[in-house]
């Protein structure tokens, strides 16, 4: 695609010096362009000045903060390799993340201050506060930078857990960064004029790109919240005070549960998910109230929009995760190009990952011989270049010789009226090998007999397809960005 790009906070700053860039939820500080431009040289000038140069890593440990962005804009100006830590793993946890990237500094914010002192006397790495080091490096400034950014250059880390368990970091590059904001951007219509808000978590993807970084890029703003917060979101909403919204299912149904949901303008925000299945209630409970919310499918792979629904056919199309967006080539394997059909969809594009940091074997695997990114999901594409997630290959489980994918069952029990939320996985069975088994959670003030759902399943699905357990759960475990932790779902059969 190229193989230099501006220094992003430069350049836009250049651009669009006054206009805002961010605003600080909890302390009310609103930051320019040329603001956070010069933060970030402030902060490159005290990195390089406490010892870390070009190919360094720099852990960081925070919630959702301006100073988080100011940072990776530093980083980028550099060449040190930001390293965003999951704040609500244990020290142990952490310091097996960091053990293949070697982590020269931990940066931190208060409220980490104890974790990363743990985490840094396990990995030797050096120590600096948010308020202690950070702030002054911004207050002492530092000369303006503005050197061309290698395309490809690790700029941060992304860590994610392989078969094994053991994390991979997932390098992440200015290229991607620039493939992600127009693959988004042209599919949501970002301009100069939005305002969005960021509170997804900032060591996943969406945290960074959905939508900030493309956001800022556009030269748009975004408001900072610590993390999620229904409440105050809701009051933003309510307010008006965004035009561009992206969360995970989990962020739309809470928001749809709360009092105070009709009072917000929906035809005047649009909506994006991501993460996982939206379920078909749930797109019709906004649809009705004038909003379109439009599911997508991206990896931390893959920068990471791939897919994204148009609001033209959303209402025809539920269930799709859209077409194939502007910087991204797709192939179904198996499936000649243009056929009906089935297979794992696999990528290929400037947004896609050139590997896992320092780890040969991992990233050989995750390409075909031909440079295609293995997506691990079955998709289907129809008639118009729409494209429909299956399942992920790994959550497929065969009863009886037939394969079962657990989203389809997923999406029958969806439907039901008592049903808020649900998971299907696949467990073990003497005689059919493998049976599925459904965790619900209810709707407020639902009462539900399980018992029901059998019959109400065999209406829309074979038979080898029906959960032979229903279990009903109080809530989910989940990850940090609020996808449904499957596996840890097991644990639960001994007490349903």
């Amino acid at each position: 695609m190229f193989e230099t790009v501006p220094d992003m906070a430069c350049k836009r700053a250049e651009i669009s010096p006054g206009a805002l860039a961010f605003r600080d939820a909890e302390t009310g500080r609103a930051w320019t362009f040329s603001e956070v431009n010069a933060a970030a040289d402030g902060i490159a000038g005290g990195l390089r000045r406490a010892g870390l140069g070009e190919g360094d890593r720099l852990a960081i440990l925070c919630l959702n903060r301006v100073e988080f962005f100011l940072t990776l804009f530093a980083c980028q100006k550099t060449g040190i390799i930001l390293c965003p830590l999951n704040w609500r793993q244990p020290a142990p946890e952490l310091v097996e993340t960091l053990e293949p990237v070697n982590a020269k500094a931990i940066l931190h914010d208060a409220m980490h201050a104890g974790l990363a002192a743990d985490v840094a006397a396990k990995t030797g790495a050096a120590l600096f506060g948010f308020d202690d080091a950070l702030h002054g490096w911004i207050a002492q400034g530092g000369p303006a930078l503005r050197a061309a950014v290698p395309a490809t250059r690790p700029w941060y880390l992304l860590f994610t857990s392989g078969t094994t368990g053991r994390p991979k970091a997932v390098i992440q590059t200015a290229r991607m960064a620039w493939a992600n904001a127009i693959n988004i951007g042209q599919a949501i219509g970002l301009t100069a004029e939005d305002r969005s808000v960021n509170f997804l978590p900032l060591f996943h993807t969406a945290g960074i790109n959905l939508y900030t970084l493309p956001v800022f890029l556009n030269g748009a703003s975004s408001t900072i919240l610590p993390k999620f917060d229904a409440e105050r979101l809701l009051a933003m909403l309510r307010a008006g005070e965004l035009t561009q919204v992206f969360g995970v299912p989990a962020i739309y149904q809470a928001l749809s549960l709360m009092p105070g949901i009709e009072d917000v303008d929906w035809t005047a925000i649009r909506c994006g998910c991501g993460g996982a299945p939206l379920p078909e209630p749930l797109i019709r409970f906004f649809a009705e109230r004038g909003a379109y919310v439009l599911n997508g499918f991206g990896m931390t792979e893959t920068g990471p929009t791939v897919f994204l629904m148009d609001a033209a056919r959303a209402a025809e199309k539920i269930g799709s995760v859209g077409r194939a967006q502007m910087m991204t080539d797709v192939r179904l394997a198996g499936v000649p190009d243009g056929a009906p059909g089935s297979g794992e969809i696999q990528l290929r594009g400037p947004n896609i990952t050139p590997g896992y940091f320092e780890n040969p074997e991992a990233t050989e695997k995750t390409f075909t011989p031909d440079g295609w990114l293995h997506t691990g999901d079955v998709g289907r594409r129809d008639a118009d270049g729409y494209y429909f997630i299956v399942d992920r290959i790994k959550d497929m489980f065969v009863s009886g010789g037939e394969n079962v994918y657990p989203a389809e069952v997923e999406r029958a029990l969806n439907a039901h009226p008592a049903v808020l939320e649900v998971a299907v996985v696949g467990c073990a069975d003497e005689k059919w090998g493998e049976v599925g088994v459904a965790f619900l959670v209810l709707r407020p003030d639902a009462e539900l007999d399980v018992e029901t759902l059998r019959p109400w399943c065999r209406e829309r699905l074979a038979g080898y397809k029906v959960p032979v357990r229903f279990c009903v759960l109080e809530d989910f475990p989940r990850t940090a960005a609020g996808k449904v932790r499957k596996p840890d779902l097991r644990e639960f059969l001994t007490d349903a």
